[in-house]
């Protein structure tokens, strides 16, 4: 598929949602997991704004937060970091983190979009929907 669309490729991205009380529904975009088959990459880019977490629910376990934001960017990274999807390609990688859960981060609905550099595909949509 490289090569069509001026050597742009379909790239597919989801958000990383900080659910605190997943009783009341309140979230804030806190990443996003962007993957492109025909170059086999997938990346996770973090940022997450303790003050406004901590606005949505002053006892919210900041460290515990981090910690999953972390695994997530190591899942993507493979290798040992990925731990049980260390010998997933990256396709399977990010189905399995696009997976719907009800923990306290959560992916969001999947969107796509044409590149030539997902990785800056990557930064620019966490500073457009995330920072």
């Amino acid at each position: 598929m490289s090569g069509l669309h001026n050597g742009r490729d379909v790239f597919e991205y989801a958000l990383l949602k900080v659910v605190p009380r997943v009783e009341r529904g309140e979230m804030i975009n806190a990443g996003v997991v962007v993957y492109c088959r025909a170059r086999r990459f997938v990346e996770a880019r973090t940022h997450l704004d303790e003050g406004r977490l901590r606005a949505l629910d002053a006892t919210a376990d900041i460290e515990g937060v981090k910690a999953a934001l972390r695994a997530v960017e190591g899942i993507c990274l493979g290798g040992e970091r990925a731990g049980q999807a260390a010998g997933d390609d990256a396709g399977r990688r990010f189905r399995w983190l696009i997976a719907p859960r009800s923990t306290v981060v959560q992916p969001g609905p999947v969107h796509t979009g044409l590149t030539v550099d997902p990785s800056g595909e990557a930064e620019r949509l966490l500073d457009l929907l995330v920072r």
